[in-house]
């Protein structure tokens, strides 16, 4: 018995032991924290910076100061989260625009609906921003729309020219079918009464995006109608103003009206778009307007505009129909030697289309 207990006796003491050594070699290893990123030191620095009782210029300050977007936002979050402190809009303007510069989307989006809920007070710069940032994401266009609803009924966010600018811009952005612009022509009718009604003052851009949306829609009365009242807010009619009207005209079959316009730029050294250009030719030559239509061709291929090859082969093929054949090959050699954009490959081809239209 005495045997065992001695037996017993040493277990425990070489269990004491192991114990003992294990708890010595741990306390011999130094305890280490992991070290901090770069962008953790950063953002203590400045919390530290932000001294007790900071305001929201303390908080805008350090908003602008940084780079790294994530490291803004972090910063606004945590002073978010301070006693005796909030938001206003010169934070969260500021916030935002960094975000959408830096393409952090969902964040902005998320700070957007934190206004719109009232997070602070509205103003006009803040609202706008937020405008641009719904007119600039396609699947927020109709959040866009909401934005400017509250602006109306806001005492310190009234709509203001940049308002319309936007929204307009952003509406002429899908007049892209004729099916779909009636559709938008609605809200650019209902946008251009209520800019008018609060005493908005439209500019010479503005005015074009109308005239542009009606000529779209082939609503040219109404963009006739505009045109002339360029006049009223001291606005001057350019060559884009011109170019949508004449062009709509065309395409309306109001040829005649649309080539008066198109003189009436010509006389005042306004230069019109190519499309316009192609236009107004193509819709001479099939009202068998062959002078005019030449006419206006070398005043194109004379403002560095080049036609495309259907261009080219609607006049021709017209002289040929009409049976100036010979008049057709010499105008094609003198298009060849005006036209710094028609390469062989193009003057082969309308020669060919002409020998062939020709046997016919």
């Amino acid at each position: 018995m005495a045997m065992g207990i001695n037996i017993i006796i040493a277990k425990r003491l070489f269990n004491l032991r192991s114990v003992y050594s294990t708890s010595l070699f741990y306390s011999t290893i130094p305890t280490t924290t992991p070290s901090k990123t770069p962008l953790e030191k950063q953002f203590e620095t400045w919390i530290n910076h932000l001294k007790p009782g900071f305001t929201p210029t303390d908080v805008n300050h350090a908003l602008t100061s940084q780079s790294d977007p994530d490291l803004a936002l972090d910063i606004f979050r945590w002073t978010s989260q301070q006693r005796s402190y909030k938001h206003t809009s010169l934070t969260y303007h500021t916030i935002i625009t960094h975000l959408a510069t830096s393409r952090h989307y969902q964040q902005a989006e998320t700070l957007v609906e934190e206004v719109l809920a009232g997070a602070c007070e509205p103003t006009l710069p803040l609202f706008n921003t937020i405008l641009h940032f719904c007119c600039s994401r396609k699947f927020l266009f109709n959040r866009a729309f909401d934005v400017y609803n509250i602006m109306l009924n806001s005492q310190d966010a009234k709509p203001n020219l940049e308002t319309y600018t936007l929204l307009f811009n952003s509406l002429l952005r899908r007049f892209n079918k004729l099916n779909v612009c009636y559709v938008y022509l609605r809200s650019v009718r209902s946008l251009t009464k209520q800019m008018k009604a609060i005493g908005v003052i439209p500019d010479t851009f503005v005015l074009n995006m109308i005239i542009k949306a009606y000529a779209k829609c082939l609503e040219v009365d109404e963009a006739i109608r505009v045109f002339r009242e360029m006049g009223l807010y001291n606005c001057e009619a350019n060559a884009y103003s011109y170019s949508y009207i004449a062009k709509g005209l065309c395409e309306k079959g109001r040829v005649e009206q649309g080539f008066g316009f198109y003189k009436e730029m010509r006389v005042k050294c306004l230069v019109p778009s190519t499309s316009t250009y192609v236009i107004i030719v193509c819709s001479l030559a099939l009202e068998r307007r062959f002078e005019d239509a030449i006419e206006v061709m070398f005043d194109m291929l004379g403002n560095s505009r080049s036609p495309d090859c259907l261009t080219y082969k609607t006049v021709l093929e017209g002289l040929c129909h009409e049976g100036r054949v010979d008049e057709a090959f010499e105008l094609l050699d003198e298009f060849k030697k005006r036209d710094v954009g028609m390469n062989e490959r193009m003057y082969k081809t309308l020669f060919n289309d002409l020998q062939f239209v020709c046997r016919d």
